[in-house]
């Protein structure tokens, strides 16, 4: 999520739970804690491009991890702000604690997938039920943070979190009215999926991109759930046959091995990009919902040494045009 939702976020949760004079510092303290488990994304390496996917949303994000996480914010938060608003280091461990443990759940009703059991397993949870940037989610827990914090009510905040809660039951409606239509799609072209996803589309729970696995595709699709209901037909693409899309790779390369693990990161969702040969892509995010047009691949050179990496390349091309087209099916166009 995106960082400015998981301090407000983190910042409600201390707030409701305390009155009067701390109210502000409990905010204040929860929204700079709700922030930092992703300070993960600072583990890179300049050898290796992939490093990132493995530790971002893992250990910092673990449910395990909470009273530790907290317990690193208090030792800094507690001497920038919490001793300068007269607490007490529980007091500020407590709002730091809390705050921190927003953040993993938060992420988990995102798309990317967050790893809460680690070290017990290494899965990722992803509940798909909100886009990783929302402002109808953000903005009125941002206004009732700010209300709280200045009238040193807990109200605000408790009506923040309620307001949450309901989006998020909301968005888990949607989605699984997005899944029925994705099998019905499915259904309509005698297709039997192997699995099937929805996923919320960029800053909205309105449309969502249907993504859908039959024997040898990918299949991607874009519905608008519930509310004016209607379905954009998309495209498909094979699904990555090393030997078919790639039969120069050595399989015991460092290259082959970042497939395997760029595989793992996209939960198997991979193929070889239509366009670039010797990219391989995650299908399962694309800025048009409807479109095989990664928003991140990998990037393997058929000359490389056995024990070179392969490339990590972000696609964020947007234009206005595309902007336009993304309005009118969130508007039903």
């Amino acid at each position: 999520m995106d960082p400015l939702t998981q301090g407000v976020l983190g910042a409600s949760l201390p707030q409701a739970s305390v009155r009067g004079r701390h109210a502000a510092a409990a905010g204040l303290l929860g929204f700079f804690a709700g922030m930092a488990a992703d300070l993960d994304v600072l583990i890179r390496s300049d050898t290796d491009p992939l490093l990132f996917l493995e530790y971002h949303r893992q250990f910092t994000h673990s449910l395990i991890f909470i009273p530790i996480g907290g317990t690193l914010c208090a030792l800094v938060l507690h001497y920038l702000i919490g001793r300068r608003r007269h607490l007490s280091f529980s007091q500020s461990w407590l709002y730091c604690t809390l705050g921190y443990a927003t953040h993993a759940v938060l992420d988990t009703c995102t798309t990317y997938g967050t790893m809460l059991l680690w070290p017990f397993s290494d899965a990722r949870f992803a509940w798909n039920t909100i886009s990783i940037i929302d402002p109808l989610f953000t903005l009125p827990i941002l206004v009732a943070v700010l209300l709280g914090g200045r009238f040193e009510r807990p109200l605000f905040a408790r009506l923040a979190l309620c307001w949450a809660v309901g989006y998020m039951l909301l968005g888990l409606s949607q989605r699984n009215e997005a899944v029925a239509m994705g099998h019905a799609l499915a259904a309509e072209r005698g297709h039997r999926p192997v699995r099937l996803e929805a996923k919320p589309s960029f800053a909205n729970i309105l449309v969502w991109k249907i993504v859908y696995e039959t024997d040898d595709r990918f299949h991607v699709d874009a519905v608008r759930a519930r509310f004016a209901p209607r379905v954009f037909p998309g495209d498909s693409v094979q699904k990555l046959d090393i030997d078919r899309d790639m039969p120069w790779l050595d399989r015991r390369s460092q290259q082959a091995r970042d497939i395997e693990r760029f595989r793992w990161f996209s939960n198997g969702y991979i193929a070889r990009d239509p366009l670039f040969e010797n990219r391989v892509i995650d299908i399962r995010y694309s800025i048009i919902p409807n479109e095989v047009a990664p928003l991140w691949s990998i990037e393997l050179r058929p000359g490389a040494g056995r024990e070179e990496h392969a490339d990590y390349r972000v696609h964020r091309e947007a234009d206005t045009d595309r902007a336009a087209l993304i309005w009118r099916m969130i508007a039903g166009g």
